[in-house]
C-alpha cells in the first residue's frame, strides 16, 4: 500500500472516532455554560428583587414624610425635592380633589394607577412637564385629608443598569474561564490522540500477519500505556500459540512427505515390475495417483506456510507485469484449448511492480487455472489488467457457475471446497485460492472475489506500483 493511501486510511479510521477527552471537554463546557446562565438569572433576579424593595421603601418613606407636612408647605417641598434630585430619578405631582394639577413635575395622574398608598409598577412610565418620559417606573398615589392627591414616582433605570452590569460581569467571567479551559483541554487532548495514531500505525503490521510487531509504550505509565502493555502481552501469547500450531502443522506435512515419496516410489517400481496384462496394475496406478495428490497437498501446505513468513519481502525486486501476464497466457492456452475454453489476454502498457516475480506468476497462474477449471465447455476466460492512479488491477473472469456470496470468504480457507454446481467435478484439494491469498498478503495486495456479469466469477488482484510501494505500509 502506498504511503498516501496508508495515511488516508489511518486518518479515515481515526476520523470515525472522537476523543473521549474532547467529548468530556464539550460536555463540561455545555454544563458550565448552562450553569452560568442559571447563575446569572438567579443573581439578577435576587438583585432586582432587593433593589425593588429599596425603591419601594424609598417611595413609601418619602410618601409618609410628605403626607405629614402642612398642605400649604407641600408644593414648596415638592419643588425642593425635584431640584435636589440631580439625576432625575424622582418625579412627583400634587393634584386637587378634581384631579387638576397643583404642583410638581408631573402634570396629570397616570391612567390605571390605584390611589391606595401602595407602590405599583408603571411599565409605560409617566410623562414629565419637561417632556422627558421614563420607560419604567414605580409609583405610589395617596389621597390626603383635604381630598387632594399626591403622586410620587421613581425611575427604574438604576435597577436595570445594575442587572446589566451583573450580567456583563458574569458573561466576561464565563468567557475568561470557558475559552482558556476549552483551548487548554483541546491542546491536552492532542497528545493522547497522537499516541493513539502511533498505536494504530504500529498495529498495522499485526493486521497484516506480522505477529512480531508490538505497540509502543511510553514512560508515562498511564491508561494508554496500560492498554498497550495488555495488548503486547496478548500478542506474545498469540504469537507463541500460533507458532506452536504452525510448527506442528509444518512438521506433520514435512514428516509425512518423505514416507509418502518413498511409498510412491515403491508403487512405481511394483508397477514397472508387473506384467502388462496384470489386473493389479490398474489398482497400483490408482494408488500412485492418490499418493501424488497427497504429495501435492503437502507441498501446497508447506508453500503457504513459507509465504506467511513476512521476512520474504527483503527479496522483492522490480517485475515486468506485462511480460508475466504473457507468460501465464502462453502456459495456460493449451489447457484451455484442451477443455474447449476460449482464453483471452487483455492488457495494455502496464507499470512495473515491486514484487517477487515467481510468486506473482504463481498467484496469477492459480487464478487462471481455477477459472479454466470451472468454466463450462465452450466458455470464456479473460485475463485482463489495467493501471489507474499508481495501482494495477489484475482481473481473471470466467462464465462458469460462480461462487456464492456466502462462500467467498470460506474458499480462502485451507481445504475448503465450494458446494456450487461443478465444484465437485472440477476436483482440486482446496489450496489454490488460499495460496493466492497468502501471496497477496505477503505483497500487501488486495484480493477480492466478485460476480462476472451476466454470470460467472471475477477474481481481482489489486497491486501497487514500484514507485508507490512502501514495505512499512503494505
Amino acid at each position: 500500500m502506498n504511503g498516501a493511501d496508508a495515511r488516508s486510511r489511518r486518518d479515515d479510521l481515526s476520523g470515525r472516532w472522537r476523543s473521549s477527552t474532547k467529548r468530556l471537554i464539550l460536555v463540561y463546557g455545555a454544563f458550565f455554560v448552562a450553569w452560568t446562565v442559571v447563575l446569572i438569572g438567579a443573581i439578577r433576579w435576587q438583585t432586582a428583587s432587593y433593589l425593588d424593595g429599596i425603591v419601594d421603601s424609598i417611595l413609601e418613606q418619602r410618601l409618609r414624610f410628605l403626607s405629614s407636612v402642612e398642605r400649604a408647605r407641600l408644593p414648596a417641598l415638592l419643588a425642593a425635592t425635584t431640584q435636589l434630585d440631580l439625576r432625575g430619578l424622582m418625579a412627583s405631582g400634587l393634584f386637587d380633589a378634581q384631579g387638576r394639577y397643583v404642583a410638581g413635575d408631573i402634570d396629570h395622574l397616570p391612567e390605571g394607577l390605584a390611589i391606595d398608598g401602595v407602590v405599583h409598577p408603571l411599565p409605560e412610565g409617566v410623562q414629565r412637564i419637561s417632556g422627558e418620559r421614563a420607560s419604567r417606573m414605580h409609583a405610589v398615589a395617596l389621597k390626603l385629608d383635604d381630598g387632594s392627591v399626591m403622586l410620587l414616582a421613581r425611575d427604574y433605570r438604576v435597577v436595570d443598569q445594575v442587572g446589566t452590569i451583573i450580567r456583563s460581569g458574569l458573561l466576561w467571567a464565563l468567557s475568561l474561564t470557558l475559552v482558556p479551559g476549552l483551548l487548554g483541554g483541546y491542546l491536552l487532548s492532542r497528545g493522547p490522540l497522537r499516541r493513539v495514531r502511533r498505536i494504530e500505525t504500529a498495529i498495522e503490521p499485526v493486521m497484516r500477519g506480522d505477529l512480531g510487531a508490538r505497540l509502543p509504550v511510553s514512560g508515562r505509565r498511564d491508561e494508554l500505556d496500560m492498554l498497550a502493555a495488555i495488548v503486547n502481552r496478548m500478542l506474545d501469547q498469540i504469537e507463541r500459540l500460533l507458532g506452536e500450531v504452525k510448527g506442528v502443522s509444518d512438521s506433520i506435512a514435512h514428516d509425512l512427505r518423505t514416507p509418502l515419496t518413498r511409498l510412491r516410489t515403491q508403487l512405481h517400481r511394483v508397477q514397472q515390475l508387473g506384467d502388462a496384462g496384470d489386473p493389479r496394475s490398474e489398482l497400483v496406478e490408482r494408488c500412485i495417483v492418490e499418493a501424488d495428490a497427497l504429495l501435492d497437498r503437502f507441498r501446497a501446505l508447506l508453500r503457504i506456510s513459507e509465504l506467511e513468513d513476512i521476512g520474504r519481502r527483503a527479496g522483492f525486486g522490480v517485475v515486468d507485469l506485462g511480460e508475466t501476464l504473457h507468460r501465464v497466457h502462453e502456459l495456460y492456452v493449451p489447457l484451455a484449448e484442451e477443455k474447449g475454453v476460449s482464453f483471452v489476454l487483455d492488457a495494455g502498457t502496464l507499470p512495473p511492480l515491486r514484487a517477487d516475480g515467481h510468486l506473482l506468476f504463481e498467484a496469477i497462474g492459480n487464478l487462471v487455472d481455477n477459472a479454466i477449471k470451472f468454466a463450462p465447455y465452450g466458455g470464456h476466460v479473460v485475463l485482463a489488467a489495467a493501471a489507474d492512479d499508481g495501482r494495477v488491477a489484475i482481473d481473471v473472469a470466467d462464465d462458469g457457475s460462480g461462487i456464492p456470496v456466502g462462500e467467498r470468504d470460506a474458499v480462502l480457507r485451507r481445504f475448503y471446497r465450494s458446494n456450487a454446481s461443478g465444484a465437485a467435478q472440477a476436483g482440486g484439494h482446496g489450496l489454490g485460492l488460499p495460496l493466492v491469498a497468502a501471496i497477496a498478503r505477503l505483497h500487501g495486495y488486495a484480493f477480492s472475489i466478485g460476480d462476472n456479469a451476466p454470470h460467472g466469477t471475477r477474481m481481482t488482484l489489486r497491486c501497487w506500483t514500484s514507485d508507490e510501494w512502501e514495505p512499512t505500509h503494505a
